[in-house]
């Protein structure tokens, strides 16, 4: 895996599909002269509007992403209208959906409204939330780029600078684009990657794909509608119930891009070794093949790494919830539910994959995340504590557990038993309790003074 987790540009790096742009998120700094003009002229080409427009300016031009993703999603064949067909059928599939899963869960249904979307409607719905994400990683990657350039050379180039910009986010666009058009042909729901990309209250799905995909699997289409609502419904619940858990991710996206820093210091190592004065046709050829041989991608990384492997912990701890309580939700009812658990963990290892989406959108690459241990830590959690202590767990986001108990969660239950144990424990009664037995020693404790102290003449005036 390419741990940078980004490419890096000047705004002219190329856009096709070769392995750079497939392993980075924002294209890659090699390619010729020649290869950098081609690239000029293509953005140059036709594009006024977008440079000149709101939406053009910034680290990224959307307006061009958006542009590019529809002519993606156009060529594709993936334009054909919702039919009220098939609204209904998304309608009648989740709320028979939420009616299940009233028993897996504690957490209630979302009351959301339900939409049934075509892949050019996922895009328009849900840009907005990938540019919050895609927005500040970008703009930390412009100043890193800068920051690695000579203070002389930064000083003389002062003036070309906006232009550097503007072509860095169109190129930045060029490539959201084809990234976001290959996603929405895969998207299936609002949030079927495990994060919130779709508007607050709305539960969202695309209906298009259903018959395809479920005669692959083997199941009915109404079966495999029922489930894909299932599993959006219930992660709708999750976002409507728990408020600060799509902040979270956004959060981590945004410290990750917080601490972005570029190293260049290994190609200028290489480009030490080259004897470019030389006029030796032979030794010129040399070293080209030599070049074209060295890794010359500056190596990006942030300071603030930890924040990737929080994203790949929390979107386990929701996916693998999320299976879980499906599972518990539709097993006895539906009996083809663990060949579609098993067609959704194959489509999570060959591409609708939450650590895709950031890869090829946000540009923030992270390993897979844990969702099959996921489950089966909520699983032990809720034979151990039972399910409204287990959904009880997302009040808080230290409440959760860490990515160390994915792989061995006795601590973690341990935890919440010892809680449990506890759970009688009143301690309005028992600071009471300690004020009254306080209050009776003092009492007692005065009484025994007052003896003490007590003169013989005062029992003979008695007397």
């Amino acid at each position: 895996m390419n741990n940078n987790g980004f490419g890096f540009s000047f705004g002219f790096g190329p856009s096709g599909d070769d392995d750079n742009d497939r392993n980075n998120g924002f294209g890659n700094f090699s390619g010729g002269l020649g290869d950098m003009f081609n690239q000029l002229g293509a953005m140059l080409s036709g594009l006024g509007s977008s440079m000149n427009s709101p939406e053009g300016q910034g680290a990224v031009n959307y307006e061009l992403a958006e542009r590019i993703a529809h002519q993606q999603i156009s060529s594709n064949g993936v334009t054909k209208e919702v039919s009220d067909k098939q609204r209904q059928a998304v309608e009648e599939s989740v709320r028979l959906a939420e009616l299940w899963l009233d028993d897996a869960t504690y957490l209630p249904a979302s009351g959301n409204k339900v939409e049934a979307w075509n892949a050019s409607s996922w895009l328009k719905n849900t840009l907005p939330m990938w540019q919050r994400m895609i927005t500040p990683v970008a703009e930390h990657l412009n100043d890193a780029r800068l920051e690695t350039l000579p203070q002389e050379i930064r000083d003389s180039i002062g003036p070309m600078v906006s232009m550097m910009n503007q072509m860095s986010g169109m190129n930045f666009g060029m490539q959201l684009g084809h990234a976001l058009g290959d996603l929405a042909c895969q998207a299936l729901s609002g949030s079927d990657f495990g994060i919130q990309v779709a508007p607050a209250g709305v539960t969202a799905l695309l209906p298009e794909s259903v018959d395809s995909i479920a005669a692959e699997i083997g199941v009915a289409p109404q079966e495999f509608m029922v489930y894909l609502s299932a599993r959006e419904a219930a992660r709708q619940r999750l976002f409507r119930h728990v408020p600060w858990l799509a902040e979270r991710l956004v959060a981590s996206v945004e410290e990750y891009a917080a601490g972005l820093e570029i190293d260049t210091s290994h190609i200028e190592e290489a480009s030490r070794e080259f004897n470019i004065e030389s006029t030796d046709p032979a030794e010129i050829q040399d070293a080209i093949m030599r070049l074209q041989e060295m890794d010359l991608e500056p190596r990006i990384s942030s300071r603030n790494a930890s924040a990737t492997s929080r994203l790949e912990t929390l979107l386990a701890l929701i996916e693998g919830w999320v299976d879980f309580v499906v599972t518990e939700a539709m097993s006895e009812r539906v009996p083809s539910t663990l060949r579609m658990n098993e067609a959704w963990r194959n489509r999570r290892s060959t591409g609708g994959s939450a650590e895709k989406a950031f890869a090829s959108v946000v540009g923030i690459e992270f390993g897979a995340p844990k969702v099959g241990q996921a489950h089966e830590l909520w699983r032990r959690v809720t034979n151990a504590v039972g399910e409204s202590r287990r959904d009880q767990i997302w009040d808080h986001p230290d409440f959760l557990p860490m990515a160390e108990h994915l792989d061995n969660s006795a601590d973690f239950i341990d935890s919440l038993l010892d809680e449990a144990d506890s759970a009688d424990f009143d301690p309005i009664a028992e600071i009471t309790a300690l004020e009254e037995m306080l209050s009776k020693e003092a009492q007692e404790g005065s009484d025994s003074k007052d003896s003490e102290h007590k003169r013989p003449e005062d029992d003979e005036e008695k007397e």
